[in-house]
């Protein structure tokens, strides 16, 4: 029987309160050691079972539970890779967008960055109950596009660059209902070079 890969927990690439006054840390620290956590167990636990399951039926049961929370694990180790503390703060470089090719991408594809941000979070506000909102590369045109996803499914049609959780666990303790606010102030703690690094990579055409 092949061994099961267990799924871990990724450690945050900066503190629980390196994102304030943007995501507060309480936010982070639920949202990381809880949430994220939970999807890791629960996959971990779907992966177990799927590596017992002897008939068709049993891992055609699974499908459900092995797509969210591996969706989510997935997700959510991108997301946290995508958030950095804050130059409106003076803690890091969160929210700068330099020179450069996915500057220009951007410039080609919207406009401009605020014509991104603008489209991208009434796109992602759009939501009809939990989901991610994405900017991604499309794979056949190699042309920027903000695109979607319901619940924790991963991105598929496209090739990630920025995902931003739109989940009420990301921000309700924050900004309570308020969805516009908390699109408007993530921005603010984006990483654009981790953003670039993607889509060097995808413009490469290294993977999907």
């Amino acid at each position: 029987m092949a061994q099961v890969l267990q799924a871990t927990l990724p450690p945050l690439p900066y503190a629980y309160n390196a994102l304030e006054p943007y995501i507060s840390e309480e936010i982070m620290v639920l949202h990381h050691t809880k949430h994220h956590q939970t999807y890791v167990n629960a996959l971990n636990a779907a992966e177990a079972a799927y590596a017992k399951a002897n008939t068709p039926k049993e891992r055609i049961a699974l499908q459900a539970a092995l797509k969210f929370n591996g969706g989510g694990h997935i997700n959510h180790s991108l997301f946290w890779k995508n958030l950095a503390p804050s130059a409106a703060a003076n803690k890091g470089n969160g929210g700068v967008l330099r020179d450069g090719p996915l500057k220009k991408a951007i410039e080609e594809a919207f406009g401009s960055l605020d014509n991104l941000k603008q489209q991208f979070n009434a796109t992602t506000a759009g939501i009809q109950g939990s989901g991610w909102g994405w900017l991604g590369v499309n794979p056949t045109t190699k042309r920027l596009e903000i695109t979607t996803t319901a619940n924790q499914d991963p991105l598929l049609t496209h090739i990630p660059i920025i995902g931003v959780d739109i989940w009420e666990h990301a921000f309700y303790l924050q900004y309570k209902n308020v969805k516009a606010d908390y699109l408007s102030a993530i921005w603010n703690v984006i990483n654009f070079e981790e953003a670039e690094a993607r889509y060097n990579e995808a413009i490469s055409g290294s993977k999907l």
